[in-house]
C-alpha cells in the first residue's frame, strides 16, 4: 500500500526527461554461422602474404595515471611485412626525410636504430622487465598482432557470442548507429591444465562482417593490446583498414597508423629485412 501511494509521486513531479540522439540500425544486417565467420577470417588473413605500405604514424603516452599526455608525430614512413613473422617499420624525419627510426624483427628478436641519436637497441620480442617509459616497451610484434587479424590457429578453440555496439558513423552528422556484432573468442588450453586461456577476441560488425576491433590478452589474462579498424579499402585484391588505432592500456600508449597506399603480395627479399648497425652506434641490449 505504501509503494502504491508513493508511485504517483515518483513518476510525476520528480521525473525529468533529457533528449538524446536516437541510435538507428544499420541499413543492412548480415547473419552468418560460426563456421562461415571462421572461414572468412582465415581467408582474409591468408590473402595478405606480403605487404609494402606507406603510412603515417602518430603516438601518445600517458593518461590519468600520469596526469599528462605526451604526443609524438605525425611521422611518415613505410611498413614492410612478410609472413610468417618478418616486419620492418621505417619512420622519417619531417621535411628532411632522413631516417628517424628503423625497426626490424624476425618474430623472435628485433633490432632498432635511431640515427639522429646514433643509438641502436637489440633484444627479444618479449618484454621481461617492463620500462617506465612506455615507448621502450613497444616491440615489433605489437604491430604484427594488431595490424593483422589472425583466425583460428592449430590447437586453438573458439566460442561465439553476440552483442551490440553504438557508434557515431559521421562526426559531422552526429548520427548514431546501433549495430549488432559477432564476437569470436579465441582460446587455448594451458599445458597440463584444464583451464582455457583467452588469447584474443575478434569483434565483427554485422553490417559488413568485417572486424572492427580486436582485443589481445597475455598469459595472465590481462588485456595488453586493443586494435580498432576503420575505413576499409580495396588495395589490389586485398581489403584492408586504412586506419588502425593500437592501444596498450597497461603502458598508457596509443598509436594511430594511417595507411595511404599498400602494395600486397609482391616478392620480397631477405635484404629488405636486414638492418645493419654500424660501429658508430651506441648499442643497448635488452633482455
Amino acid at each position: 500500500m505504501l509503494l502504491l501511494g508513493v508511485a504517483p509521486v515518483l513518476t510525476g513531479c520528480y521525473k525529468t526527461t533529457r533528449i538524446v540522439p536516437i541510435a538507428l540500425p544499420p541499413e543492412q544486417l548480415i547473419t552468418a554461422p560460426l563456421n562461415q565467420l571462421l572461414i572468412q577470417t582465415n581467408a582474409r588473413y591468408d590473402a595478405l602474404k606480403t605487404m609494402t605500405a606507406a603510412v603515417v604514424i602518430r603516438a601518445s603516452t600517458g593518461g590519468n595515471k600520469q596526469g599528462k599526455i605526451d604526443t609524438y608525430g605525425p611521422f611518415s614512413g613505410h611498413m614492410l611485412m612478410r609472413k610468417p613473422a618478418d616486419l620492418r617499420v621505417l619512420l622519417y624525419v619531417p621535411i628532411r626525410g632522413d631516417r628517424m627510426l628503423d625497426m626490424v624483427t624476425d618474430g623472435k628478436t628485433f633490432k632498432m636504430v635511431i640515427p639522429p641519436q646514433s643509438r641502436a637497441i637489440t633484444g627479444s620480442n618479449d618484454v621481461t622487465t617492463p620500462s617506465t617509459n612506455a615507448i621502450e616497451n613497444l616491440r615489433p610484434d605489437v604491430f604484427l598482432d594488431a595490424m593483422f587479424v589472425r583466425g583460428l590457429g592449430e590447437g586453438e578453440h573458439v566460442s561465439l557470442t553476440m552483442d551490440d555496439r553504438i557508434y557515431q558513423s559521421d562526426p559531422k552528422k552526429k548520427t548514431l548507429i546501433d549495430e549488432p556484432e559477432y564476437d569470436l573468442t579465441i582460446l587455448r588450453q594451458k599445458t597440463n591444465d584444464p583451464v582455457l586461456q583467452t588469447l584474443r577476441v575478434i569483434h565483427i560488425g554485422r553490417s559488413n562482417l568485417l572486424p572492427y576491433q580486436q582485443d589481445i590478452y597475455d598469459e595472465k589474462g590481462q588485456l595488453v593490446t586493443q586494435a580498432m579498424y576503420e575505413n576499409y579499402q580495396k588495395f589490389g585484391d586485398v581489403e584492408f583498414p586504412a586506419k588502425v588505432t593500437i592501444k596498450r592500456p597497461i603502458d598508457q600508449l596509443s598509436i594511430v597508423v594511417t595507411v595511404s597506399s599498400l602494395n600486397p603480395n609482391q616478392v620480397m627479399t631477405d635484404d629488405q629485412f636486414d638492418l645493419t648497425i654500424t660501429d658508430n652506434y651506441k648499442v643497448e641490449k635488452l633482455p
